[in-house]
């Protein structure tokens, strides 16, 4: 008999829920016309995208119209610092910090590359980013300033409202990543002064390939992938759409278990964290402790490896993550925990759990019933660990 699969790495996908599929099935059977052509077969279902795009405008405090649905959460992000940077020529200075997702960061360093300048700010050493900080690095000639709402692997929370009130007392764009904070954290754009921020449908349950990037009434732009006249000339592209009918059905879905959601999966994520420092000795809890998502957990255990763990974790059924499923691969230590400051050790053995609505105290049970005996026997042989440990 198979073992079951505990799946602990929501931060890099969820699953699609199952009201999600149900709602975009009918657009990949029967509905299958382009929204954009003239007969009614197709035309009729630019209703169906316009509904989708109110559902997620309800989700973060938006108008509908303030919505452009895109690829993915690295589409939107490329096409918010790429706008900028258009539509503010003499701009030739971006601001950003030292923690964010690859998407942006690999974007800011090809930027350099073409002779932009780019200040990457520090984080505090629980991975907070502060307003003031963000503020003294603001330039006369700086375009945008782009600082995550989340982390995706600690899961850190920032201040955003104040960081984005720092910004716009300069006069200077603002944008935010809240890839990770869609669906898990309250958004209310409408009071909260962000000029543009990005999400991404596959961490809230639907399904990967759609994304939005949404754009605040009277903010300059230019698009990033040009074409027809989708989107009000905003993204050229034919509209995907049963994954914009699931993004929008995902979103209405987060909205109305949000609270829920929060309540019980805190508990189990709070009964995880328990555990493991309860029953493995060296362990280090990663990030401001109360100032994070919700779902999110991330432990470093001293003088072992996390890529040896999560092999042994995902022998025994368990998947997690030692930080972004996009730079995975890399045997860098995290980038995000090196800017927290954390010893190089430390970064290397650090291991991210991120639940979902979907997650049981069966998993959490699993977790803690495998984890010692693995923590064990990798520092049974490793040469950097203690004798004391080994008792």
């Amino acid at each position: 008999m198979s073992m079951p699969l505990v799946y602990l790495d929501n931060n890099a996908t969820t699953s699609v829920a199952p009201e999600v599929l149900e709602a975009m099935l009918p657009y990949l059977r029967d509905a299958y016309g382009n929204p954009s052509s003239m007969h009614d077969f197709g035309g009729h279902l630019s209703k169906v995208v316009d509904h989708a795009r109110g559902q997620l405008a309800a989700l973060i405090g938006a108008h509908p119209d303030e919505i452009i649905f895109t690829s993915c959460g690295t589409e939107s992000d490329n096409t918010a610092i790429a706008s900028a940077l258009e539509t503010q020529p003499t701009k030739r200075h971006l601001v950003t910090t030292k923690v964010e997702h690859p998407a942006l960061i690999s974007q800011m360093n090809f930027l350099q590359k073409k002779g932009y300048e780019v200040t990457f700010v520090e984080v505090r050493p629980d991975g907070i980013c502060e307003p003031e900080t963000v503020r003294a690095a603001i330039r006369p000639d700086t375009a945008i300033v782009s600082v995550m709402w989340a982390n995706n692997e600690t899961g850190v929370i920032n201040p955003i409202a104040e960081i984005a009130a720092a910004v716009k007392e300069k006069g200077v764009l603002f944008h935010t990543d809240a890839v990770q904070a869609v669906g898990k954290e309250p958004i209310d754009l409408s009071v909260t002064p962000v000029d543009m921020l990005s999400l991404s449908g596959h961490k809230l349950h639907a399904p990967k390939g759609i994304g939005a990037l949404f754009l605040r009434r009277g903010t300059p732009f230019r698009p990033y992938i040009m074409g027809g006249h989708q989107e009000n000339g905003r993204r050229g592209g034919t509209y995907a759409v049963p994954n914009i009918v699931a993004l929008g059905a995902a979103a209405e879905l987060a909205g109305a278990h949000m609270a829920e959601e929060r309540r019980r999966v805190t508990a189990l994520r709070d009964r995880l964290e328990a555990g493991l420092l309860e029953r493995i000795p060296a362990v280090h809890r990663l990030g401001n402790p109360e100032l994070r998502l919700f779902n999110t957990t991330a432990v470093s255990f001293e003088f072992i490896e996390g890529e040896a763990i999560l092999l042994l974790l995902s022998e025994n059924g368990v998947c997690a993550s030692s930080g972004s499923a996009c730079s995975s691969g890399s045997l860098e230590p995290s980038h995000v925990l090196r800017a927290m400051g954390l010893p190089f050790e430390l970064c290397h053995a650090s291991i991210r759990f991120s639940f979902s609505r979907y997650n049981t105290d069966a998993d959490v049970d699993r977790v803690l019933e495998v984890t010692p005996g693995i923590i064990r026997e990798l520092r049974r042989i490793s040469p950097f660990t203690p004798p004391e440990l080994l008792r």
